[in-house]
């Protein structure tokens, strides 16, 4: 049995999915379809950039989304990729969003809207500068906990888990003052962490006024229940309510991404393939740090799906 996932934002890259948009019609009117329902041409930034206008959060979020899409519907359309060997959808923050469109929840152009929504809720949350996120390598989550509480004593400010990603690569959000002393502190202890480039601090209680912004949005669009079970970040469990999918998307704008224990989670059901669709190799890399005797695979070009193909023929 196999899951399919969806990357998150850091996998952009200028030009992905441009072999797809060259091949393929059906992506052509995909890539239209973006442009159309945002009102700019989303196609071009994604095929040509610049990069700097791709990388903005309310740019990167539809764009990840677009070709994420574009991938899975040639792999299940023209290569007839058989989704009775998938059990699980499961994507990486505003993966979810891809999953849930691709699994038949959520309707292709309201997800672009409120992607586009969600990046300029949570660029506009934190003023640009004031927030930062920090790569924590090496150790375990509850590990990383204790250092947090640690390294707080008593001080205010924001220092939270943003992202469980995989065993050793945890990731923390918070105001930059507090990351910033939190780097010190790790650096002390000769533990090595990574501040990343990011343009605001994702998934800690500093986004609670994006989940605020978002709420009627989300909760005014139609959702459906899935065709396959979704494992939501927020509770790293499956869901198929689309009430509850709701509820849960709006709380994963300022909760921690259980991305292992999603993976974790999909494993105890008997997975042992998975199967990342869109730009990067990101979650591919998670898996095989979280989990032993399984497969994975990143699917971004024709020849990743032809080869997909003759794994599942074995």
């Amino acid at each position: 049995m196999g899951a399919l996932l969806f990357p998150g934002q850091g996998s952009q890259i200028v030009g992905m999915g441009s072999e797809f948009f060259q091949n393929f019609e059906k992506v052509k009117k995909i890539f239209k379809d973006a442009d159309e329902k945002l009102n700019f041409p989303i196609s071009k930034i994604i095929l040509n950039g610049p990069e700097q206008t791709l990388q903005l959060t309310q740019n990167t979020q539809p764009a990840i989304l677009t070709v994420s899409y574009s991938i899975f519907k040639i792999m299940v359309e023209e290569f007839d990729f058989d989704l009775k060997q998938i059990k699980f959808f499961a994507g990486h923050s505003l993966g979810e969003y891809s999953a849930l469109v691709c699994a038949g929840s959520l309707n292709f152009s309201d997800a672009l809207f409120l992607l586009h929504e969600r990046g300029k809720a949570m660029q506009e949350a934190v003023p640009l500068g004031k927030g930062a996120m920090l790569a924590v390598l090496g150790i375990e989550i509850g590990e990383v906990k204790e250092l947090i509480k640690k390294s707080q004593n008593n001080r205010s400010g924001i220092c939270e888990i943003a992202n469980d990603n995989s065993k050793g690569q945890v990731i923390i959000s918070g105001d930059s003052d507090s990351i910033k002393k939190f780097q010190l502190f790790l650096k002390e202890k000769k533990i090595k962490s990574i501040p990343l480039k990011v343009s605001a601090p994702f998934h800690c209680s500093l986004m609670k006024p994006a989940a605020e912004s978002m709420s009627e949005k989300i909760k005014n669009t139609n959702f459906t229940k899935p065709k396959f079970d979704i494992i939501n970040n927020v509770k790293a469990l499956p869901e198929t309510e689309a009430e509850n999918i709701k509820s849960l998307l709006i709380d994963q704008i300022y909760s921690t991404v259980k991305w292992r224990e999603s993976i974790i989670k999909i494993s105890e059901y008997g997975v042992s393939n998975f199967i990342e669709i869109g730009p990067g190799k990101a979650l591919t890399g998670m898996v095989k740090r979280t989990l032993n005797d399984v497969k994975s695979f990143s699917i971004n070009s024709i020849a990743d799906i032809k080869n997909l193909k003759n794994e599942f023929k074995k």
